[in-house]
């Protein structure tokens, strides 16, 4: 590994693995070891291909329905979050089930139930299909009404503009969660603000390192996945803040040498669902071409972590058989 005269990277800090995911990855670590494979979960842990392979080498399985779980097993949810109805779906397939929702989606998830019960129109900024907006919208959807950025403000309809509120899918931008904001309440002047950010602080961190790196890295390399909405956030972000080029890539082999012609600083960092290993490689690919000077760019400290489900604490794999018993079905644990 060398360094070439005037070539850099500028690392990101902090980057990568967010409390929520790396409660939910390790969520599901536990519960194989606890209860022995097969654990199934819910749509993808977290929105990572690396991840998401490597726990399946270990026993996951993970599915996009409910239905798709025999009865008698343990289904997990992922960092996500899902609707009352997932979990009702679950009851009646005779699952046990282990949450392990992000527990700052959980607090959009209980805010979006309070202002539904004091009959508040909900208008959710968030993007058309993220299961983070599905498990929010099922909350109350009868309240709530997607607002897909500042172009969908001028179709929003509401019953009383004195009742009016905004939540929002947490791993957006939050330039651009707080445009869509402002055209809201220029419409809607009354419109009410959640009582704290719902943006996470690991999301807010990330785009402040990378501003904070764009203006001096032609270049920005962003580990993560192209369903990682936090991910994609932080190319759009890096180029906002005036990188010349931003790139997603999963996996160091994905990078194209092209990208490097003309660059002297290369800005590095990853996604909330990213493992450092992932990032380690990529520092290794760029070392090997000169770039082996490194300097850290460090936007805040994070200190938070979340304690794992308390479903952990639990017989579960009992649980789930006697849940076929009780109900006179016929499953098998698989286990």
């Amino acid at each position: 590994m060398t360094a070439s005269p005037g070539r850099r990277v500028l690392l990101a800090a902090p980057r990568g693995y967010c409390a929520g995911v790396d409660r939910a990855v390790i969520a599901v670590e536990k519960a194989l070891e606890q209860y022995g494979a097969p654990i199934y979960v819910r749509h993808e842990i977290v929105h990572n291909k690396y991840v998401v392979q490597t726990l399946e080498k270990k026993g996951a399985i993970f599915v996009e329905r409910t239905e798709e779980v025999p009865p008698g097993n343990i289904v997990m949810f992922s960092a996500h979050g899902v609707a009352p109805v997932v979990h009702e779906e679950a009851r009646q397939g005779r699952l046990a089930t282990i949450d392990a929702t992000c527990p700052l989606v959980t607090k959009v998830h209980k805010e979006a139930v309070r202002y539904a019960n004091e009959d508040y129109d909900i208008l959710l900024i968030g993007h058309e299909g993220h299961e983070e907006v599905i498990g929010t919208s099922g909350e109350a959807p009868d309240h709530i009404q997607l607002v897909d950025g500042p172009a969908d403000v001028a179709k929003v309809e509401v019953r009383d503009e004195s009742k009016v509120v905004w939540l929002s899918q947490t791993t957006l931008s939050v330039d651009e969660t707080m445009e869509t904001v402002d055209a809201l309440k220029t419409k809607f002047p009354g419109l009410v603000s959640p009582p704290s950010d719902d943006i996470c602080y690991a999301t807010q961190n990330r785009q402040l390192a990378v501003k904070e790196m764009g203006a001096e890295a032609e270049l920005v390399i962003v580990v993560g996945s192209r369903n990682s909405s936090n991910s994609k956030r932080l190319v759009e972000v890096a180029k906002l803040a005036g990188s010349r080029e931003a790139y997603l890539v999963d996996f160091a082999s994905e990078i194209d040498e092209a990208w490097l012609e003309g660059v002297t600083t290369v800005g590095v960092t990853s996604g909330a669902s990213v493992p450092e290993v992932l990032v380690e490689q990529v520092l290794e690919w760029l070392a090997e071409r000169g770039y082996g000077d490194v300097e850290l760019v460090k936007a805040a400290e994070e200190s938070i972590t979340f304690s794992l489900p308390k479903e952990l604490r639990r017989d579960l794999r009992e649980e789930a058989a006697s849940l076929v018993a009780e109900r006179g079905g016929s499953g098998t644990s698989d286990a």
